[in-house]
């Protein structure tokens, strides 16, 4: 979350920008963007638990506001459009190991992605289950590269890794 913030205030992303928390759990992102001066936020959760605790934190911490929906990303064809930024921290992880519909979760995903971003929209991406070049051969349709965040990284066997990816992409035409 911290990289992903220092990259928005480097990047100068607007504070008006129309932001999208795909998989916003507690919505605790949430609160970092609006204290960072980020007014146009929106956070989509599938679990409607998840909804409510968001809300409740949100409140909490006197945010006001902040669009919170009860909503499946695979789901929402349609709903939800002209974003200038897109956030995922760990939701097409969740969605892209599902065992019972891996590749069809992948294209909804990606599908939905495309719908949700306005034309040269930014997508990031945070990932500990996915390298780099996985990450860019699933969003090669439709997407084009930005930039690969610098992340924590280790080293066994000889080979040197990362723990965790993090990719912008930018919606292509």
């Amino acid at each position: 979350m911290d990289r992903v913030l220092r990259w928005m205030e480097k990047e100068k992303i607007p504070e008006n920008a129309a932001i999208l928390d795909i998989g916003t759990g507690n919505g605790v992102l949430l609160v970092e963007l609006a204290k960072s001066g980020y007014t146009n936020l929106t956070g989509i959760d599938y679990s409607a638990a998840s909804v409510e605790l968001a809300r409740s934190i949100l409140r909490a911490e006197n945010i006001p506001n902040v669009e919170l929906k009860e909503m499946d990303f695979l789901s929402c064809s349609g709903e939800l459009s002209c974003f200038d930024l897109c956030i995922d921290k760990g939701t097409f992880d969740a969605i892209s190991l599902n065992p019972a519909n891996t590749e069809e979760g992948k294209t909804c995903y990606v599908q939905a992605l495309r719908g949700a971003l306005k034309e040269d929209g930014l997508f990031v991406i945070t990932s500990c289950n996915w390298t780099k070049e996985q990450l860019l051969q699933m969003f090669s349709q439709g997407f084009g590269f930005v930039k690969e965040l610098p992340t924590p990284c280790f080293q066994f066997g000889g080979k040197t890794g990362n723990s965790v990816t993090a990719i912008i992409f930018k919606r292509l035409h």
